[in-house]
């Protein structure tokens, strides 16, 4: 895929295929599990996250229905998606994945944060609810009403049984890494001194307490509950065994 994209800048990443419900590349990636393809996609600079295949289905409607929570994720990671954007006949991606009883898509959905619009009750097509419901789905039903009565707590709740911080809070180590990095050599370039551990407490410590202290705990071992020059510095001779070890 990546070739592909290389070798031709002006190829149609958002081209549909009309012989298969008119659907793009990021559609079907969605639906059959293809992670990598669906980051590749996302990251095209000419991508449509929003396109729609035939009858009004955007990819993340798509990928409610599939159930692949490692690209249902990538998903929601991006702001571009339109996460409650209904089908053209009213159906909502939520209502479609309580249809298609897809509960870790749910529970991966509340974890995010991102808004989860519920639907009308009794509205067949957008009562998700109403759905887990009629499909006698009980821990997508409770969880949805626990949703509905206490949201902030429920994320909360959700977030802790995922593990979610602490998966967040790895990959924004990641990406911080990444990007310190990066700064070291052009600082080296410059003739700038600096040091990874100096930009990633830089950053690090504009994160929540929570995931500061995740950070502390699960990446560098330590008790500290909040990011400090000594706990960065600790997180980077890490990084250097690991690379080393590698």
């Amino acid at each position: 895929m990546k070739e592909i994209l290389r070798d031709n800048p002006t190829l149609d990443v958002n081209w549909k295929n009309d012989q298969f419900f008119g659907c793009t590349a990021l559609h079907l990636a969605c639906t059959k599990g293809f992670e990598a393809i669906v980051a590749i996609l996302l990251a095209h600079p000419g991508i449509d996250v929003n396109e729609k295949a035939i009858h009004g289905a955007t990819p993340f409607f798509w990928g409610c229905t599939g159930g692949h929570v490692s690209c249902f994720r990538l998903m929601l990671k991006d702001p571009r998606v339109l996460v409650n954007k209904p089908d053209n006949f009213g159906n909502t991606p939520l209502k479609n994945a309580v249809w298609w009883k897809n509960p870790d898509v749910i529970k991966w959905w509340v974890a995010s944060g991102r808004e989860m619009d519920l639907g009308e009750p009794g509205n067949g097509a957008t009562d998700a609810i109403g759905g887990a419901r009629k499909f006698n789905l009980r821990e997508v039903l409770a969880l949805l009403e626990r949703f509905q009565e206490n949201p902030a707590e429920t994320i909360r709740q959700v977030r802790v049984e995922l593990g979610f911080l602490e998966e967040m809070a790895a990959e924004v180590f990641a990406l911080v890494v990444f990007l310190s990095d990066g700064l070291l050599q052009i600082c080296q370039a410059e003739k700038v001194v600096t040091s990874p551990a100096a930009r990633f407490f830089s950053i690090s410590k504009r994160l929540p307490l929570e995931l500061q202290m995740v950070l502390c705990r699960r990446v560098v071992g330590s008790s500290e509950e909040v990011i400090t020059g000594q706990v960065s510095e600790a997180a980077f001779k890490n990084l250097a065994k690991i690379v080393k070890n590698s």
